[in-house]
């Protein structure tokens, strides 16, 4: 495939500034339990490749599922990208390279047959439905994808690269009394299919969990201090600052780009946020991105203030920066563009009763049914405790956590040492492509003062 591949770009290479093209082998098994029923089950294996060519600035972009089509289609990319032509090609430079990369897999889901699987995710239904009639509806879903991906460009790179990626999730909705909770528990990994196995402890926990809930009361809205865990602050500072840091949302608007000067105050001096892609294990692993481009550990904020932003080849071009291998896509039916890969808060050096010190009154907020980011963001807690007198007290539900992203990375006074990646399923969405495995991690974190929303 790679001489096929090299052969290709030689042939048409001169035609334009530059030439890409990427060939995917993908090979996908998924389930989904609806409450008692399987509703879903697939196994599927396909193939496709994706041209990418740019002359004078132009992009043009052609997939195919026909590998005997790959010339006409390069020949299509080149006629794109000519008649899109603008003034000049912006592209950085990056390290030309050839290499083979195997995934290193602990625990290969490839072993096990769909019935194995799908034994196990029965199990875990089957312990939702049965543990207590106030669970009315659950749904368990399995999903793993082995891809060999091929990729060469004309300036000389030529990589194979093995990528494993596999989640699972279980989710339920409980009612009583009018009431309605829902709740879920789920992982992921890049490499480990070990991640899904005896989590029967882990399901029933969230069973008894939401049996709590059901019968806690609602936390009354307000101005809170709040502690959010691991799992919500990565979906944070992934939901409300990881996109604003994709360079290409505004590498070609000037007015976004006076307002994300590298330099500028965005938050406490305590807080330091990266994205990294060698974090391996994780959903957000990748040792080169889908332009070639190794990937890195990619400081975005340091000590408050804005270092980095998160690149494609283009958009390092304009800004006169370095790639930092973050040019990413769902598959080959999509052209690569800038997203995150593990976008994390980092470690600071306090302990949880440090965190809870001081807090008169408080919220220490769990996990998350997931938000909508941006300058104004909102996220939804699966729970909560109330803090009374820097202690944890009752548990509460219906927390959710909105405000200003600019005032809340200022009001974050406090960073835990507990570090976690926790991993999970679904993935990140931009523009058409979605899911994307990405991870959002961090250690337990404080913000002095946050609008929490409730009855």
């Amino acid at each position: 495939m790679k001489n096929r591949i090299k052969e290709l770009l030689r042939k048409f290479k001169d035609r334009v500034d530059y030439l890409e093209l990427r060939i995917e082998e993908i090979e996908n098994s998924g389930m989904v339990y609806t409450g008692k029923t399987l509703s879903s089950l697939s196994q599927s294996e396909s193939i496709g490749g994706a041209i990418r060519a740019c002359h004078n600035g132009g992009w043009g972009f052609c997939s195919f599922v026909n590998l005997d089509h790959a010339e006409s289609m390069i020949q299509k990319a080149i006629e794109q990208a000519k008649l899109f032509q603008k003034d000049r090609t912006y592209l950085a430079s990056c390290e030309v390279v050839e290499e083979d990369v195997k995934a290193v897999i602990i625990d290969d889901p490839r072993n096990y047959s769909l019935e194995k699987k799908l034994k196990i995710m029965k199990e875990y239904m089957e312990i939702v439905m049965n543990i207590d009639p106030v669970i009315k509806t659950c749904e368990v879903y399995y999903g793993d994808t082995f891809k060999n991906v091929y990729f060469g460009n004309s300036d000389g790179t030529l990589i194979s690269q093995e990528k494993l990626d596999l989640s699972f999730a279980v989710r339920m909705n409980a009612q009583k009394n009018g009431v309605i909770q829902s709740m879920h528990f789920s992982d992921g990994s890049s490499n480990n299919y070990g991640i899904v196995k005896n989590r029967q402890k882990d399901v029933e926990k969230s069973c008894k969990k939401i049996l709590e809930l059901i019968e806690s009361p609602a936390v009354k809205g307000g101005i809170y201090p709040v502690i959010v865990n691991q799992s919500l602050g990565g979906t944070f500072v992934h939901e409300a600052f990881g996109h604003t840091s994709e360079a290409d949302v505004y590498m070609d608007n000037k007015q976004m780009r006076d307002n994300f000067t590298l330099g500028k105050e965005l938050g406490s001096p305590i807080l330091n946020i990266f994205d990294s892609g060698i974090d391996i294990g994780s959903r957000g692993y990748l040792k080169y991105d889908d332009e070639g481009v190794r990937t890195e550990k990619t400081y975005l904020i340091k000590n408050g203030n804005l270092c980095g932003r998160l690149h494609s080849r283009e958009s390092a071009g304009k800004f006169n920066e370095k790639p930092t291998g973050n040019a990413r896509a769902v598959d080959y039916r999509f052209p690569p563009i800038c997203r995150m890969r593990n976008t994390a808060v980092d470690n600071g050096t306090s302990t949880f009763e440090e965190l809870l010190d001081g807090i008169d009154l408080g919220v220490y907020a769990i996990d998350s049914y997931g938000g909508m980011g941006g300058e104004q963001f909102s996220f939804v807690a699966l729970y909560g405790y109330m803090i009374r007198n820097g202690k944890l007290a009752e548990l509460v539900r219906n927390v959710s956590l909105s405000g200003n992203l600019f005032k809340t990375l200022k009001n974050i006074d406090a960073i835990g040492n507990d570090y976690e990646i926790p991993e999970g399923a679904g993935g990140c969405g931009k523009g058409s492509q979605f899911p994307l495995p990405v991870a959002g991690s961090s250690p337990h974190f404080r913000i002095k003062e946050i609008t929490v929303g409730g009855v």
